[in-house]
């Protein structure tokens, strides 16, 4: 039987997608393409993606071996992640692995598929891997079509900006300094920036809950943000709990977590956020399997409250400021 170290929870959820043209942004592999069937080309380098938030999660649209289906945009994954119901295990480029890692669980038993070519239009990406999963109970308790996950390992040559404001992301590619190949991509001004430590995939974020210090993992598919119940109780303090909340995770195992709102957390002198949805829980099997010492993890939250630039090859984040809506 497969087992699965929930390090944390959240709900793996995508909506459907349509098929491609010769114009849109492709990746290869020895199985076929996978197809970003309504990105926009800004230049040789830079595709511009839109997505769907189901459920606080950011969803891409995409076709992969004549399969059309949801694919998540998620930064807590070590690698692509294929759903094994679609991409069956029996297949030459396919191996057995012995886990699967990313900030949000560790799966024991999956596969590995070499991947020798995989192209986002002129963007080359050689000698990938994907794991395959069986993720066939997040499609029957969420009722869509799951192909899979796009976690760090494709994402980590790009310039990453999220904007939750048009529900969009731009993916520019960069070379080993983090420069931008074509520096002519953003139409809108950078206002602040932060550093990040990068622990394997991890990004690791040193901030504030109050006035104690604080270490939170950035995860783009974390529906909640996560604290610890551990972090101490002047962090604690600015946590107002308001009920209890059955969760799943891609185990397809509940646990019950405390839910409320989680006040004054701020990164730098400058980069602060409002009020956030926040669950309490113990995150101390994930530190563990990943040898991290982390008192939180931020998602949705704080994507919804900072249209967000990842660079991975230079550790930082970038931010853009959110147009008054009068």
């Amino acid at each position: 039987m497969r087992k699965i170290l929930l390090g944390m929870v959240f709900y793996l959820i995508c909506s459907q997608y349509a098929i491609a043209d010769e114009n849109v942004p492709k990746f290869f592999s020895p199985r076929g393409e996978l197809v970003f069937s309504k990105a926009e080309i800004l230049n040789e380098y830079t595709a511009r993606i839109p997505f769907k938030l189901v459920d606080r999660l950011i969803v891409v649209e995409a076709e992969l071996l004549n399969k059309k289906g949801n694919f998540i945009i998620d930064t807590g994954s070590e690698t692509l992640l294929l759903n094994e119901m679609h991409f069956p295990v029996k297949n030459p480029f396919i191996s057995r692995k012995k886990k699967s890692s990313g900030v949000l669980e560790v799966i024991d038993d999956t596969f590995e598929q070499k991947i020798q070519d995989f192209v986002l239009q002129n963007f080359n990406l050689k000698n990938k891997t994907s794991d395959v999963v069986n993720l066939s109970h997040i499609e029957k308790a969420k009722k869509i079509h799951l192909l899979g996950i796009i976690g760090y390992n494709i994402l980590k040559d790009y310039e990453v900006f999220v904007d939750m404001h048009l529900n969009q992301i731009t993916l520019s590619k960069v070379n080993r300094k983090g420069d931008k190949l074509n520096p002519n991509v953003y139409a809108e001004t950078i206002t602040d920036s932060i550093h990040f430590n990068l622990k394997n995939h991890t990004i690791v974020l040193d901030g504030f809950v109050g006035d104690q210090k604080v270490r939170f993992g950035l995860d783009s598919a974390a529906e909640f943000n996560q604290i610890n119940k551990r972090i101490g109780k002047k962090a604690l303090k600015h946590f107002y709990p308001k009920r209890r909340l059955l969760l799943s995770g891609a185990s397809d195992n509940k646990i019950e977590v405390m839910a409320g709102k989680l006040f004054k957390v701020k990164l730098s002198k400058t980069v602060y956020f409002g009020p956030m949805n926040t669950v309490l829980t113990n995150l101390n099997k994930m530190n563990e399997a990943f040898g991290t010492d982390l008192d939180g993890v931020l998602g949705y939250e704080f994507f919804q409250q900072k249209r967000t630039i990842i660079n991975y090859q230079k550790e930082k984040l970038y931010f853009v400021s959110s147009p008054i809506i009068r």
